[in-house]
């Protein structure tokens, strides 16, 4: 857990860009609203000039209203109370307008939110299946979608709303200057200059918020993250038997005394300055107070102008702070909104691939002097790995966890580039392909293959998404994955809804998840080559060897790289590849390395043993 204090020893590039321009987005927050909804954009500027406009008019008229009354008791006559009755009805329509502008204001705003906030986090969405699982995994990067998720989505309205705001209230403070004028420009001076300190400490605090938010972004994600160990079915078990339960709720806690306690110390400092010299306005709106009523009881104004007086000073010390406060918004959402643009336009990693075939279809797989290390790490992964598969060979790869055989089916599904050396496919370099052909050729079981909250048929369909509604093919898939069989005990059968985020969702047990990923590589009929990364963990021996003996069965044609643990299923493989510290220690048949009685032979006979 990190502590930040109040100044960072190296403020990125584009922040202090942001603090020299901070207003640099409001041109795009307004393009952005309006390719949401340009009709509601257009509504919500209209309505904001009508509700600047309102609020001068009706303080004119109430001076109309006073004055009318004063002639009306002097002169006795019927048609001067009249008039001044006809006055009160037209405050009274702009007080019935001012009031549906300001509802109309908020049913527009209302709408946009909700299509706005859709729109970005499509955006995300759409910008997180774009980036590769390089940079998904980079942690700075995952700070900046877990920001953007959690405040952006919102900004873009907030700031044209404060833009908006703005604009209704200048024309409310403009209006209010032209009558003021006739008055003082004194008047005038101190309407606009009374909020200034305030502004001041408002921008100030603005900016200190917006770097708390930025460099609480890591914790801000483990307390995401225990709230997920702590609230979820699929940890409740563990943490329950382990009885996590109360250390994990300590950390969380922990981590809320110290993002409150910034917190707490930023609000009560903005609290208090903003009290301090919000008193400076009150102060300022008195005196002018005092100074109109003094003007009128010299008689030199009208109790009617005294009153417009006394409520355009109100208004527009109301419309000056609420510009202020404004101005002060947008500078806050300029800075959070950096957080969303840094984001959508981070550079992704092309695919520069386009071809669809290859020159050689006979020549299969290979790797060619193939090495690999994780970003940010020092030690290679995969260190020269050659391997040759042609179409129809069957590869099992064995080794210890963490000794690259995963990391080899990444680099083969282009998940990573190597670092050095070259994977072709049909006498092709992979990287010539164009990717979503490439992917096609490839099914792929992972071992960590995800379990989704969907019908059982729909979780077989997801393994080749052209077909994803056909339930022919879901039915052959099934047959050739060995899981027929529970389907069809199933109440819903391919219909029935699995998992438990869901109402009457079915729960399955390991092995039986696994047949339901293995039918899902046996969707990919296009599929020249298939892996299976440990997909029968959770299956008895008995079972795995079915597998395995169906996996060889039905891939006559096809290559297929199987990753296991259990040596007496390896052996049914053409060949096996013993890997270790990233390299390939041992490569030939079951019976090659077995006469070789190096490290294969000696893991072999310990498990053999083991059955004995």
């Amino acid at each position: 857990m990190r502590h930040h204090s109040g100044q960072s020893a190296k403020q990125p590039k584009s922040l202090k860009e942001q603090y020299l321009n901070v207003f640099s987005y409001i041109q795009r927050g307004i393009v952005l609203v309006w390719q949401t909804n340009p009709t509601l954009t257009i509504a919500l500027a209209v309505l904001t000039a009508l509700a600047g406009l309102t609020p001068t008019a009706i303080a004119y008229v109430g001076k109309l209203i006073v004055d009318g009354v004063v002639t009306a008791s002097q002169s006795g006559l019927e048609a001067d109370r009249w008039i001044a009755l006809q006055w009160v009805g037209l405050e009274a329509f702009l007080v019935v307008c001012l009031a549906a502008f300001q509802r109309g204001l908020s049913v527009t705003q209302s709408l946009l939110r909700a299509q706005l906030g859709h729109r970005v986090n499509v955006m995300l969405l759409e910008k997180a299946l774009d980036i590769s699982l390089t940079q998904f995994e980079d942690s700075e990067f995952y700070d900046k979608l877990t920001q953007a998720r959690r405040q952006a989505s919102m900004r873009p309205l907030g700031l044209v709303q404060k833009t908006f705001s703005l604009i209704q209230n200048s024309i409310s403070i403009i209006t209010a200057a032209i009558l003021l004028w006739q008055l003082s420009p004194w008047a005038v001076a101190i309407l606009l200059l009374a909020g200034l300190p305030a502004f001041a400490v408002e921008t100030k605090f603005s900016g200190e918020a917006f770097r708390l938010f930025k460099w609480r972004s890591p914790e801000s994600r483990k307390q995401m993250y225990l709230e997920t160990v702590l609230a979820r079915e699929d940890y409740a078990k563990e943490v329950k038997l382990l009885g996590l339960g109360p250390m994990l709720l300590e950390r969380y806690k922990g981590i809320f005394r110290l993002v409150y306690g910034e917190d707490r110390n930023l609000t009560i400092r903005r609290g208090l300055w903003g009290y301090l010299l919000g008193l400076l306005s009150t102060a300022a709106f008195y005196g002018a107070y005092a100074w109109v009523v003094v003007e009128a009881a010299w008689g030199r104004q009208t109790l009617g102008d005294m009153t417009m007086y006394l409520m355009l000073f109100r208004q527009g010390q109301s419309a000056v702070a609420a510009s202020l406060q404004s101005i002060g918004g947008m500078y806050e959402d300029n800075l959070y909104l950096s957080t969303l643009y840094e984001l959508i336009e981070t550079p992704t990693e092309e695919s520069i691939g386009s071809q669809i075939t290859g020159p050689d279809p006979q020549d299969g797989l290979r790797f060619d002097d193939v090495w690999f290390r994780y970003p940010g790490q020092k030690d290679w992964a995969l260190k020269g790995i050659n391997l040759h598969l042609p179409p129809g060979r069957k590869l099992a790869l064995v080794g210890e966890n963490g000794s690259g055989k995963t990391t080899m089916i990444k680099l083969l599904t282009r998940l990573y580039e190597p670092s050095k050396g070259q994977i072709s496919l049909d006498g092709l370099p992979i990287t010539e392909w164009d990717q979503t052909k490439l992917h096609e050729r490839i099914g792929v079981i992972f071992q960590d293959f995800v379990r989704y909250q969907f019908k059982v048929g729909e979780n077989i369909g997801v393994g080749d998404i052209d077909h994803m509604e056909d339930e022919p093919r879901w039915e052959d898939a099934a047959e050739r994955g060995m899981a027929t069989e529970f389907i069809q005990g199933m109440p819903d059968k391919y219909h029935t809804q699995l998992g438990r985020w869901f109402k009457d969702g079915r729960e399955l047990s390991g092995g039986q998840w696994q047949k339901i990923a293995l039918s899902r590589a046996f969707m990919r009929t296009k599929a020249d080559i298939l892996v299976f990364d440990e997909p029968t963990s959770a299956m008895d021996a008995e079972a795995e060897a079915q597998v395995f003996d169906r996996v060889k069965s039905l891939t006559d044609e096809q290559i297929a790289i199987l990753i296991s643990h259990r040596f007496s299923t390896v052996r049914m493989a053409d060949e096996i590849a013993v890997l270790g510290n990233g390299i390939i220690e041992e490569h030939g048949s079951h019976e090659d390395l077995m006469e070789l009685d190096g490290r294969y032979a000696h893991l072999f006979n310990l498990q053999a043993a083991g059955y004995q």
